[in-house]
């Protein structure tokens, strides 16, 4: 037998849509109950229930797209590199002032050696003057005798 209490076999019928018919909603004492709401199903059924709102997610901050862990280690690398280049040019401008000051005492040496050998070696030269020679010296109570 059949559904439908026959021997024939069920044939294709049109398909009917029934849409329920809400309640209206109740309405309770107390704002810390929830609203209830009743519909009625086509066949007669009252289904009653609870309205339940759908749970909004919690907003999600927008993460930057790189973290600030990263641009603190980038930065930190950048400000080195300039730190490696002011001290390159630091221990640049350190060399080049030590040999202007090596070069400057090899000259104050030649000069100034040069001049001792100028007055070593005319000293020997007679350009004038008086010579003295002092052969025996006799200095009795703070008086000489020559």
């Amino acid at each position: 037998m059949y559904p439908d209490h026959t021997t024939r076999p069920p044939t294709a019928r049109a398909v009917e849509l029934h849409h329920p018919t809400p309640l209206p909603t109740i309405t309770p004492a107390s704002a810390a109950v929830p609203a209830v709401a009743s519909i009625v199903l086509p066949d007669g059924r009252v289904v009653t229930g609870y309205a339940i709102s759908p749970v909004q997610p919690a907003p999600v901050t927008a993460k930057p797209p790189v973290s600030r862990a990263a641009v603190n280690v980038a930065l930190g690398g950048v400000g080195f590199l300039a730190v490696c280049g002011g001290l390159l040019l630091l221990t640049s401008f350190i060399t080049a002032l030590a040999a202007l000051v090596a070069q400057l005492i090899t000259l104050a040496a030649v000069i100034f050696g040069g001049w001792i050998a100028v007055q070593v070696f005319s000293a020997s030269g007679h350009r004038g003057g008086a010579t003295v020679n002092i052969r025996k010296a006799v200095i009795k109570r703070n008086h000489f005798h020559g």
